[in-house]
């Protein structure tokens, strides 16, 4: 499928209307779909209706947007009004919300077409997409494989081309590792840039809604769109929002050189060779492109795992506290009491990933608990957002692995839920200390798999991740390679 650039060229010039535009992905969507399992819901007839509006305005001789006609996919935890959203859990099988999450609203205004809501991770807990309780989700470029998680849909979806871009979250990597794992661009703004309003709670202080495109540009266009002060959401920053787009230059010689920081603690155990030798060669092409190479270490990097997989399942306790069979949602029969209903509502409505989760949180908040390990692990939060704010003071970037290795068999982690936990690692820091990343793809392994190559940006510094982003891609060929589906 086309970018957003060519195929609004394509709606102004009326070469092609933005029915036929739909159309075309609805086909792919089920051409694709029993291989793929990338969407739960697809909506084909509010995607048509959506499409006819904006040929109705292209007639009239009304200026359109960027958006307008573009076929989205959007992550089943952000609620749609009248449009089911399950976060792909049991206990919301049969949720219809009332209203619109900010970013779906910004979207429609701008005409976008959603053409359905994409499969993941049951509430965003997960690295493969197989924790969802509908389905599993395939690579695109090979589907015995993950396309990672908890976005896998939403990357799934934009690498097999059922949608030109599409909407994910990301707890601890969510955007970025799928990303990855599908050979698309990913990016995770940072914390408060982008409103959560509408988004179902995984781990609030870390969560943040983020684009997928099979190209940067297409990737800021979707950014630049639902970015935003908003005042539904408490977290949501009062900032102006460049133009990113602007950004976008082929190379990274400017007035000052670009300085890259390589983070030394992303190499070495743990990590693929062929991981760390496409990233390292991608490393050496950003030099050919003008940026200034310095070696950073961040020496709490590494405890972030650790101290994620306790505040993450600490804030998960407490929102998914609500899911009680009470208000709405599953609710179990013929319970004998209040809290029989509770406990076989829960146990019916969760999957096993989720409720470890909650378990986990629960036992580290829990009196006699919570100081030697919640408290203990927002410390080394603080701790690691010191070593980004030191590195920050030496370069403008910073660049890593995406994931330490490509994408795995399906079935193959699931019994391990430390190793499935282990594909966070690169990403869950930026996470904790709330900066963007962004994931673009550089290289494949033996088995045509892709790599990814993660920018980290300072504080609301997407522009310079993009760009970053944007001039090496423009200067390699991998993301003009596609999956033969």
């Amino acid at each position: 499928m086309a970018s957003i650039r060519e195929l609004h060229e394509q709606l102004v010039k009326k070469e092609r209307s933005a029915v036929e535009i739909t159309q075309e992905a609805l086909d792919k969507i089920q051409a694709l779909e029993p291989k793929l399992h990338s969407f739960l819901h697809v909506t084909a007839q509010q995607a048509l209706e959506q499409a006819r509006a904006v040929d109705a305005k292209i007639a009239a001789g009304e200026e359109i947007g960027l958006l307008a006609g573009i076929p989205i996919g959007i992550k089943d935890n952000m609620c749609t009004k009248g449009i089911p959203t399950t976060c792909a859990s049991r206990i919301l099988e049969n949720f219809v919300p009332p209203y619109e999450s900010t970013v779906t609203q910004k979207l429609l205004d701008a005409g976008a077409v959603t053409v359905g809501k994409t499969n993941l991770d049951e509430f965003a807990m997960g690295s493969s997409t197989e924790n969802s309780a509908y389905q599993v989700t395939a690579n695109p470029w090979d589907v015995t494989r993950v396309p990672g998680g908890s976005s896998g849909g939403s990357a799934a979806a934009v690498a097999g081309g059922e949608c030109v871009v599409s909407l994910g979250s990301d707890t601890g990597g969510s955007i970025r590792q799928p990303a990855s794992f599908c050979g698309v661009v990913g990016l995770k703004p940072t914390y408060g840039l982008v409103s959560r309003y509408g988004l179902v709670a995984y781990a609030s202080s870390l969560d943040q809604i983020g684009p997928f495109g099979r190209s940067v540009e297409d990737t800021a266009i979707l950014l630049q769109a639902i970015a935003g002060y908003d005042s539904k959401d408490s977290t949501s920053l009062k900032v102006e929002i460049p133009d990113y787009a602007a950004t976008l230059k082929p190379d990274l010689k400017a007035r000052r050189k670009m300085r890259i920081g390589v983070i030394t603690e992303t190499f070495g155990e743990g990590l693929d060779s062929v991981v760390e030798e496409a990233v390292t060669k991608a490393i050496a092409q950003l030099q050919v492109l003008g940026a200034e190479i310095h070696t950073i270490s961040c020496p709490s990097f590494r405890y972030g795992l650790p101290s994620y997989y306790i505040i993450a399942p600490s804030e998960a306790s407490a929102n998914l506290a609500r899911y009680d069979g009470v208000k709405y949602g599953l609710r179990t029969p013929d319970a004998d009491n209040l809290l029989s209903m509770y406990t076989r509502t829960r146990a019916t409505g969760f999957g096993t990933e989720v409720k470890r989760r909650i378990m986990i949180g629960t036992y580290a908040l829990s009196a006699g608990y919570y100081d030697a390990y919640y408290l203990k692990a927002q410390k080394v939060r603080t701790l690691i957002k010191q070593d980004f704010e030191n590195a920050f003071k030496q370069v403008d970037v910073l660049v890593t692995p995406t994931a330490p290795t490509t994408a795995f068999k399906a079935g193959e982690k699931t019994t391990d839920p430390l190793s499935m936990y282990l594909n966070d690692l690169m990403t869950i820091p930026v996470n904790l200390a709330g900066l963007p990343g962004i994931s673009v793809p550089c290289g494949f392994d033996d088995n045509g798999l892709p790599i990814g190559l993660q920018v980290i940006g300072n504080v609301l510094r997407e522009d310079q991740i993009i760009q970053v982003a944007y001039a090496y891609e423009q200067s390699t060929n991998w993301h003009l390679r596609q999956p033969a589906l």
